[in-house]
């Protein structure tokens, strides 16, 4: 059987007459009849209309004419099926029409005459455009869903997967046969409680879209940040029928984050560095002289004691100070935990007082029982200080700096911050200067990372973009308002914890408690040793001391010597704190520890949790605290012994 080809000739073309269209003449699906040389024979109407030539111009026309010219081939390939029973083929292929290029599935059967020759072809097609446009679509969906670098997951209403891609199994570590079969709870990976999951549930169940940033903790250990967010599938009726979930992993950059955020602290504390010098030179200047006066002697008893107070008063404003600064510049984890706001302020205040120009002064305007804030106090300190220390570069001449705060509802602040939640409370806290102010130009990009409008050598323009991310990261939100020549004001509004949440009981006794059991003090630091020998011996304690490492681990594995309990600095000489609490451990498991330290690194505080280990005291520290502390031990341990 010849196939048909561009150059065709007409040799043995068959008569209009001889082959008929039949039923199909009058058709509204297009049809053709060709001979076996490849030439229209006959045509309906509806084939004419949709190739835009009139029905009588058709016949003798090459079939070549209407087919594309890379469809050719699989259009010929359909000869061979039509030259054996049942002599039928079914083909899909791409015409050449005045509307452009279309598709057509045709249905083409073999004509035979009498003695069972092929005469002819008859085709019956139909334009299959808009389903072949809609599988292509569909293919070229699948595969960017399937290869996305976005985890999806799509779930029905209850949160049971029905579908997850590649992304999604390789970041959270499970088996597509385990998230299905298992009947997981995939959108509940990363919420931090029952509490953050019910709200996700009320937002999508209503219809809204949820989005948040989440931590999920591998199975092999390792945690994972990603920014989820989940709406609401609909058909055609409008009816929600699935929830659509993607997952993008945002690890690197939270870590990123987290080192500019650190970053920016020291810039900040940097700022800060020749008020602090200056602060402390006041402070030991005090300590100095009075101690000279007393030691000099001959001095009158009430003069004497008058001097005492005011070293010991020196010396609590230096440990006050130096306790804000390690808080502020050390890099830790970040924890949620509740904050008193209020109390935060005033420190912080105290501390610029101290170390900001005198040409500054500082206004607190706090709301009374302003309930705590669930949020990372680190960072809730950067918003404070970096807000400050902006509005102090606007004063370089000097002016005033109000710090604030108040209880705003969700409802309020809807008009502005779409997210707010209506039914929640959240804090304001409020800075607000006298100095320079803004145009609208320079509100509207103050929160873009590294804009400044500050000397090239007087910032990195890192401090508003630092509070922006950290408003946000607590799911709070940022207002600015300010006036050229009149001052600026920053609001921040942090969502507050429960208004039950319980707060620790501030105890405000002085009690240094007395006893007769046998401590041993460790310490490098002569001076301290002798105080605390000196302290605990005066309440009837039988104290030893240890000046390094070893000199601890030999008299802790001496079991000749009666131990009750040790006071182990972390920084010691031969063997460290941790080596000594090991020895401990193993040589003496029941014997109470109680752990000094100016500063312990959060991977310090994991290996000590690991050692069971979790009675910490803060260098600098007070002498009643310390006796509290050791007796509360022992009245554990006694409990633990019944």
């Amino acid at each position: 059987m010849s196939t048909l080809t561009s150059d065709s000739t007409t040799g043995g073309a068959m008569s209009p007459g001889d082959v008929s269209l039949g039923p199909w003449e009058n058709s509204a699906d297009p049809a053709y009849c060709r001979d076996l040389k490849g030439r229209l024979i006959a045509a309906n109407l509806s084939f004419a209309r949709k190739f835009g030539r009139p029905q009588t111009g058709l016949a003798g026309l090459l079939m070549a004419e209407f087919i594309h010219p890379d469809d050719l081939a699989a259009f010929n390939a359909t000869f061979v099926e039509l030259a054996e029973p049942p002599y039928r083929a079914v083909s899909e292929s791409r015409w050449i029409t005045p509307q452009g290029v279309r598709w057509f599935s045709w249905e083409k059967t073999s004509i035979r005459d009498a003695s069972g020759a092929i005469v002819a072809v008859r085709g019956v097609g139909r334009d299959i455009t808009r389903q072949r446009m809609a599988e292509e679509q569909f293919y070229r969906l699948s595969r960017a869903i399937e290869q996305s670098p976005v985890a999806i997951v799509i779930t029905d209403l209850d949160g049971r997967a029905q579908y997850v891609n590649p992304k999604f199994t390789e970041v959270s570590g499970r088996t597509l046969e385990d998230i299905l079969d298992r009947k997981i709870e995939v959108l509940r990976d990363g919420h931090p409680d029952e509490d953050s999951y019910r709200k996700f549930w009320d937002t999508v169940r209503a219809g809204g879209e949820w989005r948040g940033e989440l931590a999920t903790r591998r199975p092999d250990g390792t945690t994972v940040w990603e920014s989820v967010k989940v709406s609401c599938l609909r058909n055609p009726t409008g009816e929600i029928t699935n929830l659509l979930c993607m997952r993008e992993d945002i690890t690197s950059r939270k870590a990123l984050e987290a080192e500019l955020r650190q970053a920016h602290k020291m810039e900040s504390l940097g700022t800060l560095a020749g008020g602090i010098a200056h602060d402390f030179n006041n402070l030991l200047a005090i300590i100095h002289g009075y101690s000279e006066f007393c030691l000099q002697g001959a001095a009158e008893p009430a003069v004497m004691q008058k001097s005492l107070q005011e070293i010991h008063r020196a010396a609590q404003r230096a440990s006050g100070l130096v306790k804000q600064i390690l808080t502020f510049s050390r890099k830790a984890e970040i924890r949620y935990a509740p904050v008193d706001l209020n109390q935060l302020a005033r420190d912080l205040v105290a501390l610029m007082s101290e170390t900001f120009p005198r040409t500054i002064t500082f206004t607190l305007d706090l709301a009374e029982k302003l309930p705590p804030l669930l949020a990372d106090q680190t960072q809730v300190q950067q918003i404070v200080l970096n807000l400050c220390v902006n509005a102090r570069d606007a004063m370089p001449d000097g002016g005033s700096i109000v710090v604030s705060t108040a209880i705003r509802l969700g409802a309020e602040l809807q008009s502005r911050h779409y997210s707010a939640e209506p039914v929640r409370r959240y804090a304001c806290l409020s800075i607000a200067d006298s100095g320079s102010g803004m145009t609208p130009e320079v509100c509207s990009r103050i929160f873009e990372p590294f804009f400044t409008t500050k000397q090239s050598n007087q910032g990195t323009g890192l401090g508003l973009a630092v509070v922006y991310g950290i408003a946000t990261s607590h799911n709070g939100f940022i207002d600015v308002e300010s006036t050229v020549g009149i001052g600026s004001t920053f609001r921040v509004y942090l969502p507050l914890a429960s208004d039950t949440a319980a707060t620790a009981p501030v105890t405000n006794s002085s009690e240094f408690p007395p006893g007769t059991e046998s401590i041993l003090v460790v310490d490098d630091e002569g001076p301290l040793r002798m105080l605390l020998s000196a302290a605990f011996t005066r309440k009837g304690y039988k104290v030893c001391t240890a000046a390094t490492g070893s000199e601890a681990i030999e008299i802790i594995c001496d079991k000749s010597r009666p131990l009750d309990a040790v006071l182990l600095d972390l920084n010691l000489p031969g063997s460290n704190g941790v080596q000594v609490l090991k020895v401990i451990r193993s040589t003496r498991p029941n014997l109470p520890v109680l752990v000094i330290s100016g500063h312990i690194t959060p991977e310090v505080r994991t290996e000590f949790q690991q050692l069971n280990q979790r009675d910490f005291v803060q260098k600098p520290y007070r002498l009643d605290e310390i006796g509290r502390r050791l007796r509360k031990l022992f009245e554990q341990s006694a409990e633990g012994r019944k």
